[in-house]
């Protein structure tokens, strides 16, 4: 099975990545290639709906669980059995937070690698930067 880990650091606690990374109606705002979703349940488990972008006709169902901790957060593909792993660990003291993902593809979509590779490398950079802008005005507060 190919896998593949990216991982990057933000500026912003670890609270201000996990309200986005956690949070199915904000993932629009850092997932690439994601034009819709659609989420059930929200108790640190449920269902996703994901439209990719150029796709209206193409739900992809998504399982979301999320431990406890408020740290880690797993969405895997009903569809396709893509899974994305998301790692959240203070950094800098707890100034910032490393964001790490770790992704696993099948291999009937071995094919699909280097281009998820490079999605998912933007959008944990996404992530990190949206999280950051998001938590620079109520530093400054």
């Amino acid at each position: 099975m190919p896998t593949f880990d990216d991982s990057t650091v933000s500026p912003a606690p670890v609270e201000e990545v996990w309200k986005l990374l956690y949070d199915p109606s904000r993932m629009l705002e850092w997932w690439l290639g994601v034009e819709r979703i659609e989420a059930e349940g929200h108790d640190g488990i449920g269902n996703l709906t994901i439209w990719p972008e150029g796709y209206p006709d193409f739900p992809m169902p998504q399982e979301l669980r999320a431990d406890r901790d408020g740290r880690r957060v797993t969405v895997s593909c009903l569809v396709s059995d893509l899974v994305f792993a998301w790692r959240l660990e203070p950094w800098s003291g707890g100034a910032g937070t490393r964001i790490a993902v770790h992704v696993e593809i099948p291999e009937a979509e071995a094919h699909r690698l280097e281009g998820q590779r490079a999605a998912i490398g933007a959008s944990l950079r996404a992530l990190a930067a949206r999280a950051a802008a998001t938590a620079a005005p109520r530093a400054q507060g």
